[in-house]
């Protein structure tokens, strides 16, 4: 009987043992966290994407007066939340005419244009800056008819402004990041990425200070290759600098917003080239550790057909959340991720 009793009470040991390994093997969920990324809603994330690619701000081509008006509902809105600019001056990088030139297509405007810029300062390590991008510009009017670009970009560009409010809440409740966090709406995206081109060109902090750019861009819609699906975002170049940085990703993933992450467009053989063609390239250029959201184009793309009317805003509040999720970790985790992959010749 002791020797029936001393087996059962070995097993019983044994799986107790077993479940404490595997429960400390499971991530675990950052109560603190979910409570600010619930600031990520519908209701918010409407009123953003509505205004933004409204008739009022002319499809917000670069340097012309809807971009004016949008890089002013920005920086309206960064100030109203508390989260100050990093400039002296007030929220904008000014790029003077020069600075929007593009080889193939001449001047890109007549007019200088801005990036916005606003800034969380970190608790613990505040020279390692985490930046979170989009790009906010568009194709302006073109015959009479105003693109409005909702999904090219006034969805990733809500996206930015809703993460900076969880993180500046965040803040003011007393958990602010450790690291700092730098959000940026890039001016000349649509014609080849001068915003970003000139941003780095001209860095208003060192570049080595710069640990990740996560980057949203197309992040509100279904894309032409996932008719039949929803719950998906693509994940492009997370793994091309840093494995940790795409480790990282997956892990937020499936602990908190639990999409299917389409690697689809991150093959080096994709003929899309997606890699190259938003504002997170000019990062990548540099060593530094990028991820791109996206949902992949549509029937609209490019046209004045990309409406507000058209977002899926649950969706759109799904992906936004990762990218905060995947943020939070990377601000608040002891040690700076790693570039553990050879940069790419460019």
């Amino acid at each position: 009987m002791k020797k029936i009793t001393l087996l059962i009470l070995l097993a019983f040991i044994s799986i107790s043992c077993k479940s404490k390994k595997d429960i400390a093997e499971k991530p675990q969920i950052d109560v603190t966290a979910v409570k600010y990324a619930n600031i990520i809603n519908i209701d918010a994330a409407k009123e953003h994407v509505f205004n933004l690619a409204s008739d009022e701000f002319e499809g917000r081509k670069t340097g012309e007066e809807g971009q004016k008006k949008a890089a002013k509902y920005l920086a309206y809105h960064y100030n109203t939340n508390g989260i100050p600019k990093y400039l002296e001056k007030n929220y904008f990088q000014t790029i003077p005419i020069s600075g929007l030139i593009n080889e193939r297509r001449k001047s890109a405007s007549n007019n200088p244009s801005e990036n916005v810029v606003a800034f969380i300062e970190g608790t613990e390590k505040p020279e390692e800056v985490i930046v979170i991008s989009s790009h906010y510009d568009h194709e302006g009017i073109k015959n009479g008819l105003v693109y409005n670009g909702a999904d090219d970009n006034a969805s990733g560009t809500t996206g930015v402004l809703l993460v900076a409010k969880a993180f500046a809440n965040a803040k003011k409740d007393g958990h602010g990041p450790k690291r700092s966090i730098m959000f940026v709406n890039f001016t000349g995206e649509e014609q080849g990425l001068l915003g970003s081109k000139y941003f780095v060109a001209n860095p208003i902090l060192p570049l080595k200070d710069i640990v990740v750019n996560l980057n949203m861009d197309m992040i509100g819609r279904i894309g032409k290759d996932r008719q039949n699906d929803s719950d998906y975002i693509y994940v492009i170049g997370a793994d091309r600098l840093s494995t940790e940085l795409h480790e990282i990703n997956e892990q937020m993933n499936s602990t908190y917003t639990k999409l299917e992450l389409d690697y689809q467009y991150n093959m080096k053989s994709d003929p899309n080239r997606f890699y190259s063609r938003s504002d997170h390239y000019n990062f990548a250029k540099n060593g530094i550790p990028i991820a791109f959201y996206f949902n992949g184009t549509h029937k609209d793309y490019h046209k004045p057909t990309d409406t507000p009317d058209k977002i899926l805003l649950d969706l759109l509040v799904k992906r936004i959340k990762l990218v905060f999720h995947t943020a939070w970790e990377i601000a608040n985790r002891d040690e700076r991720i790693v570039v553990d992959v050879e940069q790419e010749k460019n």
